[in-house]
Formats: structure tokens, C-alpha cells, sequence
């Protein structure tokens, strides 16, 4: 089998190693893997390195014929039986590119929401009817699309991006002295890129309900949560002076989630798979998250991680007072996440069923 994947890997190393392993994993299994992307990213080395062909190209426009043109070319040269895209650029040049050839033409979404049979623009993406599968990272991606209507419902395929729990095997926990931390602190992690949907408010809202007693701390890692409105919450919070802000970090997120004693997202919609949860479970570490859709399965509610409500800052308090209060639950916890998410989440399991995926369509 002969497959060309169009994505962009010129991001952190973290961010892109999932999907890039799931590719080298399909390698080993003996398939012929080619990777159109920037030619000078790092994870581009390692496809190299594993012995896949690396083409040093990635569309940068969404419309432009010359690349689409270049595209088709490689098409018609490779003599490919799967292309596989994974954004809008690769998409839709991939699906123009693609015009009137054998090969199977597979898309990917990451998130929920903001596809709709009823937007013109869907029909350039994954409403193509050109596109024979799209293979959705979550199971609340994929029934995102059963509602939509002139649609082939069976195109919509569960592929999760699974890790290797050896990737967290060696990581070692950073040293938190940069934020004044006292010896005593409980220190929650929440790891995000502010936006409306990770529910930052509700973790604020959920702070002033805690007992002032317990030494909890929370560590905001990601962009843009440092912001004026933020600190007029926390200047009028009883919890405001236990909150600490790391910033966007390229090298060191996981050591500091590792550093860290519990991790929580309150999200309240569109994540697609929470890799942030991921993480930390694979690190060992006892999650709160909220029972959105793109968290179903992550975790056995009370048992690997506590599952509350969207939108309740009542319940994350409530989640958070129970951990604080029990170093032994928190040990246990984290234990039975490590275990659940390699079990159902593992890389191995991943390609397993991408392939099963690519054979279903060319049978």
C-alpha cells in the first residue's frame, strides 16, 4: 500500500509526535509511507531517519493552482493509493489535486462543531464528495457528523492519536522554584492555550470556593491566560495570590505537569481529544476534567480521573477539595490513569486500526 500524508509537522516536538508515530508505526508494519511536509522541521528528521520518504513541501495558501499542480504531480508520479490530509490547506489543494485519479482521498478532524451541510464552505473540505473517509481523532468528532445531511455517514471513521507510554518513562519533574511555591503547596496544573471553550473562568470560580486552609496552587501553562481581566478576577478572589503563571513553554510542559500534583482542563465544549489529559494520565498524574464528548473514555469516572459536569465550578471545587484532602488518593489515581490510558489509548492500537481503516477503503 502506497500512502502520501499532507500535514504540517513544524511545531513542537510533543505537539506533532502522536500523529508522527502513527505513520512511522505504519511504516514498520511494512507499508510505503511518503510525508509532504516543511522540509526543515525537526520531526521531518526523524520520518528520514525511520527510513520514510520526506517530500519538502507544504501547501501555504488555500487557493493557489501552482500548488495544488505540485501536488497532483506527486500524485502522478507516486502512483499512490492513499492521500491522506490533515488541514484545510492540505485539504482542499489535496482534494483539487486529486481530480479524477484512483487514489483514496482521506481527511482528518481533530475537533467538534463548525461543520455544517448547510455552509458552502464544508463541500471544500471534508463534505467533499471526493473525500472517501475521514478519520476523526475522538468518538464525539465522528458523531458530529451524523447529523449532517446529504451525507455518507460510514465516511466518518474512529482513529484515535495514541502515545507510547515509553515517551513519559524518563520524563523527570521540574524544579518549580521560579514561582515562589511554598514547601507545603498542592500544586494543580492546567495546561491550555487560553480560549472561550477551556473554561478558565470556572477554574477561577471554582478557587473562591475552596477552603483557604488547603495549600493548593495553581500553575497555568499555555498562551494567553496572564490577561487584564484574569487579574481583576484574582485581585477580587480570596484564592487570587495562590495562582501562578508559566506562560507558553516549547521545551519543558511535560517536566512541569510531572512537577505537579494534579492536573485539570474545564473545558466546557469542542475539544476533539484532550491531549493535555493524555498526558498527564500517561505521567501518572490524577486528572479533573468535564464529561464533554471529546473526553469520553479518557477516564473510569472516580476511579483514573474525576469526570464533572461543563460549566460547574461547584463540582471542580468540590473534585479538587477530595484530592487536596488525600495524598493517598491522589497516588492511587494517578496509578489507575497511567494504566487506562495505556491500555486504551496506547500508539500500537492507533495503527492497528488506521490500517484497518486504509484497507477497508481499498477493499
Amino acid at each position: 500500500m502506497k500512502i502520501l500524508v499532507i500535514s504540517s509537522y513544524d511545531e513542537i516536538w510533543n505537539a506533532v509526535r502522536p500523529e508522527g508515530e502513527l505513520f512511522i508505526g505504519l511504516h514498520h508494519l511494512g507499508e510505503d509511507v511518503t510525508i509532504m511536509t516543511e522540509g526543515h522541521s525537526p520531526y521531518a528528521d526523524r520520518f528520514r531517519s525511520e527510513g520514510l520518504k520526506v517530500i519538502d513541501f507544504h501547501p501555504k495558501h488555500k487557493f493557489k493552482r501552482e500548488e495544488s499542480a505540485f501536488i497532483r504531480e506527486q500524485l502522478l508520479a507516486g502512483n499512490y493509493d492513499i492521500l491522506h490530509l490533515f488541514n484545510n490547506k492540505a485539504i482542499i489543494n489535496g482534494i483539487r489535486a486529486a481530480k479524477g485519479l484512483p487514489v483514496k482521498v482521506v481527511t482528518y478532524r481533530g475537533y467538534t462543531g463548525n461543520v455544517h451541510w448547510y455552509d458552502p464552505s464544508a463541500y471544500l473540505t471534508h463534505l467533499n464528495p471526493r473525500v472517501d473517509a475521514i478519520t476523526c481523532v475522538s468518538e464525539a468528532v465522528r458523531e458530529s457528523f451524523e447529523g449532517q445531511l446529504f451525507f455518507d455517514q460510514s465516511k466518518a471513521m474512529l482513529v484515535h492519536k495514541g502515545h507510547d507510554p515509553a515517551w513519559y518513562a524518563d520524563i523527570q519533574p521540574a524544579s518549580l522554584a521560579e514561582f515562589d511555591l511554598p514547601p507545603e503547596a498542592i500544586v494543580v496544573s492546567m495546561v491550555a492555550n487560553a480560549r472561550k471553550m477551556k473554561g478558565l473562568p470556572y477554574l477561577l470560580q471554582a478557587a473562591r470556593q475552596l477552603s483557604l486552609d488547603l495549600p493548593v496552587y495553581f500553575l497555568l501553562i499555555g498562551r494567553g491566560m496572564d490577561t487584564p481581566e484574569v487579574r481583576r478576577e484574582l485581585e477580587q478572589s480570596p484564592y487570587g495570590d495562590r495562582f501562578r503563571f508559566a506562560g507558553f513553554r516549547k521545551d519543558d510542559v511535560l517536566e512541569l505537569v510531572k512537577a505537579c500534583d494534579i492536573s485539570i482542563l474545564p473545558s466546557i465544549r469542542g475539544e476533539g481529544l484532550s491531549k493535555v489529559i493524555l498526558e498527564a494520565m500517561f505521567l501518572g498524574k490524577p486528572v479533573i476534567m468535564t464529561n464533554i464528548g471529546g473526553n469520553k473514555g479518557l477516564a473510569e469516572p472516580g476511579k483514573s480521573g474525576y469526570v464533572v459536569p461543563p460549566g460547574d465550578a461547584a463540582a471542580l471545587a468540590d473534585a479538587l477539595t477530595e484530592l487536596a484532602t488525600d495524598e493517598g488518593l491522589r497516588r492511587r489515581m494517578g496509578e489507575a490513569a497511567k494504566k487506562h490510558i495505556a491500555e486504551h489509548f496506547g500508539l500500537e492500537k492507533s495503527v492497528r486500526r488506521q490500517l484497518e481503516v486504509y484497507r477497508k477503503l481499498l477493499n
